[in-house]
């Protein structure tokens, strides 16, 4: 090559060089780093990272996260989300500068996830457009309406005796294996057409027990409209810790498109077990029964996310069920007092009831429905406010008359009618009941039409009188689920029907023995 030509190469290159020069530009990323100084059960603590804030997602080696929980002068006391046995002393620790989210999508529906995101139910993975913070302020006042309609459950004893509004939060509770997941799960299936999407959230279950739920869900349709947030008993606590706030978020995210929305919470018993571990392992100052000192606010802030919203926000509402477990039947205890205080009503389910197999064991007493009566269609309370009077006659005089005293006929008439109420009120598990079947059952029952049946009878008369709602007027159909009470032209139609598909089960006098056989 000749030299003039070679020397104009060179100056082409160092051209190139200098406009390349010219246009970079040094992007520097900050990273604050930090490193791990000791590791124990679910909790780290780190040292360094002086800008990290308040409930801060920090990411660990081998994608791990945790949640910076104690901030201190010298360290920071962290939540990890995931197993310990991943981690060392001397680890590095980054932080991510955003707080703990999760996915929400519509692509959620009819998938099984952890409190992360992550599904397993090995489907897959799904596309989302969209994460929301785990923990969200609830509500304001002015943005939440007035709980007006009716979340019907398909169970008798709720729908008539203890009702509950969408928008509202009912505690239920009772001893351990009294029936409380039961009513939970026949009131996500009674949703089927309705229009509600359902979030169920598992907190520190059995495998067996979530794999038991889901084979329901699925069997009987439901996960078609139904999301499940699961944490086994085996996840790290701060698994179980995060699980019902990030369960919450997805459901919100529901709820603000304008649709009604049920959560359930299963169950908020090892959720504050799982935060007492946390707040111990972190060295915070324990209180009663060795709970934190904000045992109460993280279930506050919690349930108070769960209301009915504005129009000018969409009207969505958001109706929650949390279960705790009580011990003994003791529900003055520490967390389910809590509970009882923040929620707008409660179902207890009693072991008694439980062991004579009236189920649901509700015991109907010592439940209550604080909103649910305003939301309850006007069928319901033209039917259901003598039936309670009843009933409660019915249990004070059943336990005067184990004394052995005489009782006068009028006594024992509503004693009679009492065991009737108890034995319409029982409900086969997996079957939840239309509301035209409900109230026409209801009405006959008020109406003394089952006093004169043989109890050993009951289930098939009222299996009977479930087949004749296709012979009521379509206008009488319609008029069960209007704003308006029963009218009296109504209430005769079905006891007409009604009455005349009980007669046969009637118990009828033995005859008198023939003159001759004597």
């Amino acid at each position: 090559m000749p030299i003039h030509q070679f020397n104009k190469t060179i100056d082409n290159t160092f051209d190139q060089l200098a406009r390349g020069r010219k246009r970079f530009i040094l992007s520097l990323v900050p990273r604050e780093v930090g490193s791990v100084i000791s590791v124990s059960a679910g909790i780290v603590k780190v040292l360094g990272l002086p800008g990290a804030g308040f409930e801060e997602l920090l990411k660990f080696p081998n994608g791990l996260f945790g949640i910076a929980y104690n901030i201190d002068e010298d360290s920071i006391g962290a939540i990890l989300l995931g197993e310990d046995s991943l981690l060392n002393a001397g680890d590095e620790v980054e932080r991510t500068g955003r707080v703990m989210d999760i996915p929400v999508d519509n692509a959620l529906i009819g998938r099984v996830i952890n409190p992360l995101g992550e599904p397993v139910d090995g489907k897959g993975s799904f596309s989302f457009k969209q994460r929301l913070p785990i923990e969200r302020p609830a509500p304001a006042i002015m943005d939440r309406d007035t709980v007006s309609l009716p979340l019907q459950t398909g169970l008798k004893v709720i729908d008539a005796l203890i009702p509950i509004g969408r928008g509202q939060r009912e505690l239920i509770l009772g001893d351990r294996q009294t029936g409380k997941t039961a009513i939970a799960i026949d009131t996500i299936l009674n949703q089927n057409d309705k229009n509600v999407i359902c979030v169920y959230c598992a907190i520190g279950q059995r495998a067996s027990s979530i794999a038991k739920v889901i084979a329901t869900l699925e069997e009987k349709g439901a996960m078609e409209y139904t999301i499940v947030v699961a944490t086994e008993g085996n996840n790290a606590p701060g698994l179980k810790y995060i699980a019902p706030y990030a369960a919450t978020s997805i459901a919100e995210y529901f709820m603000e498109q304008g649709r009604d929305v049920l959560i359930v919470y299963d169950d908020l018993t090892h959720h504050a077990r799982a935060y007492r571990e946390l707040s111990l392992l972190l060295r915070r100052p324990p209180g009663r029964e060795a709970f934190p000192g904000d045992i109460f606010y993280i279930h506050s802030r919690l349930l108070e996310r769960s209301t009915h919203l504005s129009d000018k926000l969409k009207g969505g509402s958001l109706t929650a069920l949390p279960i705790i477990e009580t011990e003994a039947q003791d529900i003055s205890a520490y967390i389910p007092t809590n509970l009882i205080s923040i929620t707008d009503g409660q179902i207890y389910l009693s072991p008694k009831l439980f062991e004579l197999g009236i189920l649901p064991a509700v015991d109907v007493g010592k439940s209550v429905s604080r909103v649910g009566g305003k939301a309850q269609l006007p069928a319901y309370r033209s039917i259901t406010g003598n039936l309670k009077l009843a009933y409660s006659q019915f249990e004070e005089l059943e336990t005067f008359s184990r004394f052995g005293t005489r009782l006068d006929e009028n006594t024992r008439k509503i004693i009679e009618h009492g065991k009737r109420i108890r034995v319409s009120l029982k409900q086969n598990e997996l079957h939840p009941m239309p509301v035209p079947e409900q109230i026409v059952i209801l009405l006959a029952l008020s109406g003394g039409l089952f006093d004169v049946v043989p109890i050993n009878k009951m289930q098939e008369a009222e299996a009977e009188l479930q087949k004749i709602i296709t012979e009521l007027p379509k206008e009488v159909l319609n008029r069960l689920f209007s704003d308006k009470d029963l009218s009296d032209a109504d209430r005769e139609i079905i006891l007409k029907i009604a009455g005349d598909t009980i007669a046969p089960f009637k118990d009828k006098p033995e005859p008198e023995p023939d003159q001759n056989q004597k």
